[in-house]
């Protein structure tokens, strides 16, 4: 299981990424809240810990596991919704287990990459048959609908995005992305005519109702849209430079309380108001960083699982840092999703951290074998 590995063939490069990133995270958290930093910098440390003892085993053993993820997923989703389930404003997403709280559907996303990294490897030959397309999105499903039901719709989305880049670098024909494409876009968009009619039972009412808020934010500037409004004036207000870290300026919009819960989706806006421009656009890069070099791995990787996990990651961590930035923008609506590596949550640190040590393994091995 363990290897010989050389040292030069470790992607340091994307180690500091993540780091420093990462740090952005601590300092922005601490600000957002002080007596959160110092839980954040555990799960950074710990995290780190992870992700070095995991890029040294063999992905290509690890994931000959993946029945055994598989279905730990499904029974951790599961037990959310049993007595072990807590209850978090309004929506049971937590599970307390041996004395300790986390988020299953966060674990989920790197338990889900790992399983299919070796199902579509077993099966590439027949990657584009009806039989395993079938299963593919069957074995999808059951994760799906756990986590919407929590409810979580920003997650399910997260979820079922990183599904379709699974499947396209595990080989689905272009003709089938294109087909699929014809559907899904004029589907999408009736779907959406359908869930801002009165009395539909697509979504529910408060998913709705964040919507319209995203749709008309003056008629909502009170209520649903006061976070959003909140957040896009703290960002404007850092200007270039930012208000100073950890302000104690009045004006200040996390100071007066104007976002709740701002160490988590609303991260960005405290980055914003005070590091300024210049530190959003640093977050977006190191975003940016992380995604592409995710995907120059899976490009070299010695086999189909090495890319289907690689390209996992990058997808997960590049569509869910622009979901909450979206969010955060006000170029979407607000679906409540966490910006990767910096918001405040060990879970979804830790699990990150864990996925981004299979990453580095299939670095280490691609060049290996490549030589």
């Amino acid at each position: 299981m363990l290897k010989q590995y050389r040292v030069r063939d470790y992607d340091f490069k994307l180690i500091i990424l993540v780091m420093a990133l990462t740090i952005i995270g601590i300092f922005a958290v601490g600000s957002a809240d002080s007596s959160l930093q110092k839980t954040q910098m555990a799960g950074f440390i710990f995290g780190l810990f992870l992700m070095v003892v995991i890029s040294l085993f063999d992905y290509s053993v690890l994931i000959k596991l993946y029945w055994l993820f598989y279905i730990a997923n499904i029974i951790l989703l599961l037990l959310v919704r049993t007595s072990l389930g807590v209850m978090v404003n309004g929506a049971q997403r937590w599970i307390i287990l041996f004395g300790i709280q986390f988020q299953p559907s966060e674990t989920a996303k790197i338990l889900l990459i790992l399983f299919y990294a070796q199902f579509i490897m077993k099966h590439k030959e027949k990657i584009n048959s009806f039989g395993i397309l079938t299963l593919c999105c069957l074995f999808i499903l059951p994760s799906l609908i756990l986590v919407y039901k929590q409810p979580n719709l920003s997650t399910t989305i997260v979820i079922a995005v990183m599904f379709c880049v699974i499947m396209f670098v595990g080989g689905i024909s272009w003709k089938l992305v294109t087909g699929l494409l014809a559907v899904f876009i004029p589907a999408a968009v009736i779907l959406f005519s359908i869930v801002i009619q009165p009395g539909q039972t697509l979504i529910k009412p408060y998913q709705q109702t964040r919507i319209f808020a995203w749709l008309y934010p003056e008629e909502y500037s009170t209520t649903e849209a006061y976070q959003q409004l909140n957040s896009i004036m703290a960002i404007g207000s850092g200007q270039l430079y930012g208000k100073g870290y950890n302000t104690n300026v009045i004006s200040s919009v996390k100071n007066g309380n104007f976002i709740s819960e701002p160490q988590t989706d609303f991260i960005f806006a405290v980055i914003g108001e005070e590091f300024g421009f210049i530190g959003t656009c640093a977050v977006i890069i190191l975003v940016i960083l992380i995604t592409l070099e995710c995907f120059h791995i899976a490009s070299k990787a010695k086999d189909l699982a090495g890319s289907i996990i690689a390209a996992g990651m990058a997808g997960l961590i590049g569509f869910q840092g622009f979901l909450n930035i979206g969010v955060n923008t006000g170029l979407l609506p607000n679906t409540g999703v966490t910006l990767p590596f910096v918001s405040y949550g060990l879970t979804s640190l830790v699990s990150l951290y864990i996925g981004i040590g299979f990453v580095l393994n299939v670095g280490l091995q691609c060049k290996k074998f490549k030589g």
